[in-house]
């Protein structure tokens, strides 16, 4: 094959020297040409960090390239965190780094070695020119693709440059582990990023939010053209005064540096004809979960594989490895894109977080994407987690320092055994609104399985404020008296509380049942639909919902208060108002839901006004000494929807009202919506409540493992964890994953009945004790605290 790559980077480098020597092992050889535009010892950074993963393919696939990079890696184990005078560390970490610089020699001498033509400081021929002269070209030149510009018709390119300012630099302080130091200084909070990448130096990157950028002077320093190559030798000068503390009279070192705000770069496709893009072309991930290069390299390791299995298969169908290489490495991008994005968000939201003790801030650095959790961390350094329980029961005043979820909670004046909420989940099998023996056994199930708190579905004010038939009500006597029976064997049989979600339907009733069909409408027995304003929930689809007068207003708010005094009678604990999911008081609050010209419709504040007045009256009569908490949905996931800090006004306004706790979902309030779905995505809204408001929360969406559970609680992300599904799939969630944790206390109370179900049952044969044969044993050694110590 006559190949084309564009860019020398070490994307570029590798696949070229990979796809060389892959064809060696099939008696062929590539022509192979890279085009770089810069000089063979330029490099723009310091070092490259790798993980274990990208190095044991690196080794597997190339042992001569790994063996070369080997030596001159910077190996250890801990991070550090820097916080309030204080350095918390953690071990069993694992990393590997190496200078940028050194990286691309050694790739260029393998590239030479094995017959890949380079030319530096020469912009490579037009594309199409390449495309038509090779039989494929790769593309992996940056950030700024040419290539991808040019075909952005069929790339469909996003860049989402964020908000955060950084500047990369070097030092030539040797960092002798992963360091993040965060700063309170004059203008705010800035953090460092460091890390040794020889026994020469370490890469220093400084980040702040624009708002403190722009306090501390830099925007007024970088305001100005800049030659190819130069830096901002100014904003060094400052940043050398602003951390000298941590410099200890070391350099800063310079490399093209300059004040720049990160870009996400997403692709929708990689691939056109025989050109494919790879690296920063292709994709970016904040550099706060790893390096560029890394994933560029990963990239180029798949790229080569692909081709390889082709022409081992004897077709060498070009297409139909692009499209493996695309659908295999793509998946794999996404994933660390998601975790990237969460970390980069959470350095984004930093300041909201300053307020922690220096112990759980370092756990909160640390779990900020998602991708370590508790029970991860347990395993790389169970010493720290143990340091992390013990905080926490503490902090609580608890004398048991045990995984976090198994700990009391208190929301209002209500005690709750645990941090486990069973989420409302709509069963859709009432008759009449009449709750049947069906409600009995699924949320006594659910007490009887250990979770502190058991929340009803939503319960309807009304026949009207119905979502479908089967929706349950608590507008009657013989629906109180049935509410009854379930509240006093929850109470009776199990250490759970039992909480009340009251909510009407709105523009959203009059639907079908889940399995029938989900917020389609009624083919007969159609009820009218009401709303603040006459918006549908799917246009040409749904009702088009008649808007509410003030007259009706009044009413409904009245069908509340009733409901409410029907819930405290029929005994339960809490009373949860559904301000959420486009449901009535939640078409209030959202300006894609409420259009009215009066005092009811507008901004936020006027928005707020007949939800606030429901929750008031309802607060009028739900007793005292019972909390009331507030479903909402955070955003609505669609640009003209309810923004996050339209959000904080809402939760600021119910918690004043006399809510003891927010309960944060999201969206759900227009069939426009795109949310961006994935594991405990909607926590960071709880987060942001809690953290910046200092308001209780519960978090709730796609929280489906305890460590997940644990990792939110521990981090101080929320307060309660609502688990939904995850309790459909196994009632007795909460004591099953005591026993898979080794729990066995006051936070997982165990049925008397079922005490001898407590031990987690054999699943089928186990090989008996072995012998030992070894005279001295594995293991035991404890947390690595490797330090980078270079000789």
């Amino acid at each position: 094959m006559r190949i084309a790559v564009i860019g020398g980077g070490p994307g570029g480098l590798y696949f070229g020297a990979l796809a060389q020597q892959l064809a060696g092992q099939l008696g062929q050889r590539h022509e192979i040409t890279v085009w770089e535009r810069n000089a063979a010892d330029d490099t723009f950074g310091f070092g490259v960090v790798f993980s274990d993963e990208t190095l044991g393919g690196i080794e597997h696939a190339d042992p001569h390239v790994y063996a070369q990079m080997k030596r001159e890696f910077a190996i250890w184990d801990d991070i550090d965190v820097h916080f309030k005078g204080e350095v918390v560390s953690s071990g069993g970490h694992g990393f590997a780094a190496m200078s940028r610089k050194r990286l691309l020699e050694i790739l260029q001498a393998r590239c030479r070695e094995l017959g890949v033509s380079i030319h530096f400081r020469t912009e490579a021929p037009d594309v199409d020119e390449l495309a038509h002269t090779h039989d494929l070209v790769v593309a992996c030149d940056g950030l700024g693709s040419a290539v991808r510009s040019r075909y952005a018709d069929v790339f469909e390119p996003t860049l989402e440059e964020r908000d955060a300012k950084y500047i990369w630099l070097g030092t030539d302080k040797v960092f002798d582990a992963f360091k993040f130091y965060v700063a309170q200084t004059p203008y705010g909070v800035m953090q460092i990023h460091g890390y040794p990448y020889d026994a020469t130096g370490s890469t220093f990157i400084v980040e702040m939010t624009s708002a403190v950028w722009e306090k501390a002077g830099f925007a007024e320093l970088a305001d100005r053209t800049w030659s190819p190559g130069e830096s901002d030798e100014p904003s060094i000068d400052r940043i050398r005064e602003l951390f000298a503390d941590v410099l200890e009279g070391h350099q800063v070192k310079a490399n093209n540096s300059r004040w720049i705000s990160f870009t996400t770069v997403r692709n929708e496709r990689w691939v056109h004809d025989n050109v494919v893009i790879m690296g920063d072309a292709a994709h970016t991930a904040h550099f706060s979960i790893g390096s560029g290069t890394k994933l560029a390299m990963e990239d180029a390791l798949a790229l080569a594989a692909c081709l390889h299995e082709a022409a081992q298969e004897g077709d060498g169908d070009l297409g139909s490895a692009l499209a493996t290489y695309e659908a295999e490495r793509k998946a794999v991008v996404l994933s660390t894109q998601r975790a990237a994005q969460a970390s980069l968000e959470w350095f984004e939201n930093l300041p909201q977080y300053v307020h922690q003790e220096p112990l759980q801030f370092a756990f909160n650095i640390m779990t900020r994407s998602r991708r370590v959790t508790y029970d991860n961390l347990r395993l790389r350094d169970p010493e720290f987690v143990a340091r992390c329980d013990q905080w926490f029961a503490g902090h609580i005043g608890s004398p048991d320092p045990c995984p976090p979820m198994f700990q009391p909670a208190r929301i209002g004046e209500l005690d709750l055994v645990n941090r486990v909420v069973v989420s409302p989940m709509d069963m859709y099998v009432a008759v009449d609104g009449l709750p049947s023996d069906f409600h009995l056994v699924h949320l006594g199930g659910k007490a009887l399985g250990g979770a502190g708190l058991v929340m009803t579905e939503m319960v309807c004010v009304s026949p009207e404020g119905r979502i479908t038939p089967g929706c349950t009500g608590l507008w009657d006597d013989e629906q109180q008296a049935s509410w009854r029976r379930v509240t006093d064997f929850v109470h009776t049989n199990s250490a759970a509380k039992i909480g009340l979600q009251l909510g009407h339907s709105g523009g959203k009733g009059s639907t079908r049942l889940m399995w029938e069909g989900i917020d389609q409408p009624l083919d007969d027995g159609n009820w009218e639909v009401v709303a603040p304003s006459p918006v549908p929930y799917r246009e040409g689809v749904n009702q088009v919902p008649r808007e509410l007068t003030r007259t009706e207003m009044d009413a409904i708010r009245d069908e509340f208060v009733e409901s409410a005094r029907r819930g405290a009678d029929a005994g339960f604990d809490l009373l949860e108002l559904h301000s959420a999911h486009g449901y009535l008081l939640s078409a209030f609050l959202s300006p894609v839901t409420n259009r009215r010209s009066d005092e009811y419709g507008g901004d936020v504040h006027s928005r707020l006004r007949f939800p606030i007045e429901v929750f008031s009256a309802v607060r009028e009569v739900w007793p005292r000494e019972r909390p009331m908490t507030v479903r909402i949905s955070a955003t609505d996931w669609v640009d003209d929807g309810q923004t996050l800090e339209e959000s904080l006004e809402v939760a600021r306004a119910f918690v004043d009202a006399g809510a003891a706790a927010i309960d944060v979902s999201t969206g759900q309030v227009t069939s426009r919506e795109r949310p961006e779905f994935g594991r405990s995505y909607q926590t960071p809204y709880a987060d942001a409540i809690r953290n910046r408001l200092g308001v209780p929360t519960l978090a709730v969406g796609v929280i489906s493992s305890f460590d997940d559970v644990n990792s939110i609680l521990m981090a101080g992300r929320a307060d309660l964890c609502a688990i939904g599904r995850a309790h459909l799939y196994d009632p007795s969630w909460t004591l099953h994953a005591a026993v898979e944790q080794d729990y066995d206390g006051p936070g997982a109370p165990w049925p008397l009945p079922w005490l001898p179900g407590r031990r987690k049952p054999q699943t089928g044969r186990t090989d008996g004790p072995r012998p030992r044969l070894q005279l001295i044993r594995e293991g035991g050694q404890g947390t690595r605290h490797r330090r980078w110590q270079p000789l």
